[in-house]
């Protein structure tokens, strides 16, 4: 049996979820077909699937080596072939980088020609994207968005669904978000990286971080507390002008009365 047969039978009768199912095709479709749809099933071995997998970024080349376990998996359980060459491969090493993102007060100056109420929307209230698309003039009530629901469906997370002050303009989301992420791309930044562009904006107006979690949908606090403690550069500097704010402010006599407090300027 050809590998490209065996495959498209295989992830046509996968029970995962829509969403899954669209990633594990795409990547399929991209990266797995191009490379093994001529080989026999049963001739495919680990080196032609470390040579597909090598070439790709460490995240991508993950999912890729999911997918290719996935159909050699099930290729086993229905007879198609006895082994799996993907099982022994390892999975790339990804590096988990922080996402750059944009504080808001900037965002308002920045140029975005098609998209900028949708941007300064996202910024604003830290929904993803799906959740983002299902929006709807419905839902949003009483001065608070309710958040429900996802291009996918319901939300599956209690965490998920949750409420959120309605502080800014509201227009249906594009059907596709390819061209939002043209503008946002021009300042090297993601639509994902709006969500942390409103954590930034919850924690710089003082908004706790158990409050920061509910209202951004977290199920984890530590997902939270880890965007939280994040920081610019200038508030090191910041961090400084308050302490020393603080201490004038206090005026009362002590071991860093005087000469002492000016030292802390030098």
């Amino acid at each position: 049996m050809k590998f490209a047969v065996a495959a498209e039978l295989i992830l046509v009768g996968l029970q995962i979820r829509p969403k899954t199912a669209a990633t594990y095709y795409s990547v399929y479709r991209r990266y797995i077909y191009p490379a093994l749809h001529h080989h026999e099933l049963a001739d495919i071995k680990r080196e032609h699937i470390q040579a597909v997998i090598k070439p790709l970024p460490p995240q991508t080349g993950a999912t890729t080596l999911a997918v290719l376990k996935t159909i050699f998996r099930e290729a086993i359980d229905n007879g198609y072939c006895e082994n799996s060459p993907a099982a022994t491969v390892r999975r790339p090493k990804i590096q988990v980088i922080p996402r750059k993102f944009i504080p808001l007060d900037e965002i308002l100056e920045l140029e975005f020609p098609k998209f900028r109420t949708h941007i300064i929307f996202l910024a604003m209230h830290g929904l993803r994207w799906g959740e983002a698309l299902a929006l709807t003039e419905e839902d949003i009530q009483d001065g608070r968005i309710h958040i429900t629901k996802s291009i996918h469906g319901p939300l599956k997370s209690r965490a998920g669904i949750r409420t959120v002050p309605h502080v800014s303009e509201f227009k249906i989301f594009p059907r596709t978000p390819k061209a939002m992420r043209k503008e946002l791309g021009v300042y090297g930044v993601h639509i994902h990286s709006l969500r942390h562009t409103y954590a930034y904006l919850l924690k710089t107006s003082g908004v706790h971080v158990t409050t920061a979690q509910k209202l951004m949908g977290h199920a984890d606090p530590g997902v939270t507390l880890g965007i939280y403690t994040r920081f610019r550069d200038d508030e090191i500097d910041g961090a400084g002008a308050s302490i020393l704010e603080a201490l004038a402010k206090s005026q009362k006599p002590g071991p860093l009365s005087g000469d002492r407090a000016s030292d802390l300027t030098s």
